[in-house]
């Protein structure tokens, strides 16, 4: 599979079944740095891209993470709260952030398989 060049900003994340999310992709080093820092909530999602692993020092409240491998396929989700270091995981190409509880709303779980678009 070709490797995707992605940008900074706004997308879409469409679950297996149709639903979609409002998503925000940060593809920056800048973009990716800052992540969901300063915010009190999301409202949807935020891919971070490239990223193997997480923290959230800093953060304001708790969030679910999943980690996504190359074709975007969800390897492992996991919530975290404030104040946390995720272990890197082997084989993610992607995280997916969201606030505490919502993945698994979603019907997100390890081998969804996931797909962005524009």
């Amino acid at each position: 599979m070709p490797r995707r060049h992605w940008q900074d900003g706004p997308a879409q994340l469409r679950l297996p079944g149709g639903t979609s999310i409002p998503l925000e992709i940060a593809a920056s080093y800048r973009a990716r740095t800052r992540g969901l820092l300063g915010r009190d909530t999301i409202d949807g999602a935020l891919l971070l891209t490239p990223a193997a692993s997480v923290h959230t020092f800093r953060m304001r409240f708790a969030i679910d993470v999943a980690y996504l491998s190359g074709d975007l396929t969800v390897l492992a989700v996991h919530t975290m709260h404030p104040g946390r270091l995720g272990a890197p995981r082997l084989r993610s190409r992607h995280v997916l952030e969201s606030a505490a509880g919502a993945m698994a709303g979603w019907g997100l779980r390890p081998g969804v398989r996931v797909a962005v678009t524009p």
